[in-house]
């Protein structure tokens, strides 16, 4: 029993150590990669270069319960340095004043079309409401509280116009809120996580996800697939795979940027990060026949990523438990360390960790100014996030499977953190 769990120790510890120390590395290299490939060039975020073929584009806005941030929001979409093109914000059964807010926006701005629907129907429903009645095959979708660059349009209509296999574009979304731990540890998380990781992805191959708050899709491609599945809790990650799976390619551009509101207390970080897992969970469940399918090897890479993060998230659950049964059952089990406590292998994935975040806000400090202040509040990430993110995997698969399938995925106003004073 002794040599046992010993044995299990040990290989869980190589496995929790190794796996996060090669994907940091394999994330970086990516990372610079595509840097070398599509980023050097252009340099950092400029106005474009003027585009010789400017098709016209539907900004889609699905609102719920966004009375307080839908002025803002339109104000930003409208004002869009683009020749051609329409806002359509999609009211979805809101309880506050957002269908006001819109009605009387709509009477000054002759771009802006105002949609309500009676019921909440959900953002897949809106968004596909919305993509029905636009005048135009490319429609860039944002959240009812984001605040679009004026050139984001620019940045990512280039991409369909160069090439007509590409279905989607997603943006480069910035945290806007920062006056909190929270807040500032999120703006270095969504550089040296989210952006660093959608980077290497579109350098090794396919994209796990396009980020729901900013991205640009081909109607044409979206109606072939299907639309938004509406019982999907993420269906950003569902269309993504989706498309993928249909043949489509699905690009990022980090030019394309959009300032977002974050989640600013431990309660709404969980939610959020909860209902990110369900949607893995759910889109792992949904597309596991894949590796059974030849012809979707191009997702292999993705699958096994997302596996492999599962059964990660779970070891360290396993180790945890067995370290607290070394004290309960000290003649049965070894004495083992604490998987929360770095030993001298923890400080080589710490330095990682410091390196990672270092690179990413490089890569990143061209289009966000002011991220090396935020550098010395990344220390805090492994210690929240890590395991913030560790237990909403663990709750999240077990919690899918109980659910099953069919339910419609419907709004829930989410923590929107501390609003920045303009």
């Amino acid at each position: 029993m002794f040599l046992f769990f010993k044995t299990l120790w040990h290989s869980l510890l190589s496995f929790a150590f190794y796996y996060p120390l090669f994907m940091s590395y394999l994330w970086m290299i990516g990372a610079i990669l595509f840097y070398w490939r599509n980023e050097r060039k252009q340099g950092s975020y400029q106005q474009p270069t003027p585009l010789a073929n400017t098709p016209p584009v539907s900004v889609l806005i699905p609102c719920y319960n966004e009375g307080e941030n839908a002025e803002e929001t339109l104000t930003h979409a409208l004002a869009l340095d683009y020749p051609d093109f329409e806002v359509i914000a999609i009211n979805d059964g809101s309880k506050d004043n957002t269908a006001e807010v819109l009605d009387r926006l709509a009477t000054k701005h002759p771009r802006l079309r105002v949609v309500h629907l009676a019921q909440n129907q959900g953002k897949a429903m809106a968004l596909q409401a919305g993509s029905l009645l636009a005048k135009h095959e490319i429609l860039i979708c944002i959240d009812g509280d984001a605040l679009l660059d004026k050139h984001a349009a620019h940045w990512m209509v280039k991409h369909f116009v160069e090439d007509a296999e590409v279905a989607a574009v997603t943006g480069n979304p910035r945290i806007r809120n920062r006056s909190t731990l929270l807040g500032r540890v999120q703006v270095g998380e969504f550089s040296s996580i989210v952006g660093m990781i959608k980077r290497a992805q579109r350098s090794f191959g396919r994209l796990f996800t396009v980020s729901g708050v900013i991205t640009a899709f081909r109607k044409s491609a979206v109606h072939q697939v299907g639309y938004w599945s509406p019982d999907m809790l993420t269906e950003d990650i569902d269309i993504t795979w989706k498309l993928q799976r249909d043949g489509w390619d699905v690009r990022f551009e980090p030019h394309a940027l959009v300032w977002i509101l974050m989640p600013e207390t431990l309660e709404g970080l969980w939610k959020q990060r909860l209902r990110w897992a369900m949607g893995g969970a759910q889109v792992l469940i949904k597309n596991l026949d894949v590796i059974k399918s030849p012809i979707h090897n191009h997702l292999w890479p993705l699958m096994l990523e997302l596996c492999l993060s599962l059964l990660w998230s779970y070891a360290m659950l396993i180790m945890f438990i067995l370290w607290l049964l070394s004290f309960i059952l000290p003649l049965s089990i070894p004495f083992i360390g604490s998987p929360l406590i770095p030993d001298e292998g923890g400080l080589l994935l710490g330095t990682t960790c410091l390196l990672q975040f270092a690179l990413s806000k490089w890569l990143d400090s061209g289009y966000d100014k002011g991220l090396g202040r935020n550098y010395y509040w990344m220390i805090w990430y492994p210690l929240v996030f890590w395991l913030i993110n560790i237990c909403s995997t663990i709750v999240a698969f077990p919690k899918v499977i109980w659910l099953g399938k069919g339910q419609r995925a419907r709004w829930v106003s989410p923590d929107r953190g501390i609003k920045p004073h303009s």
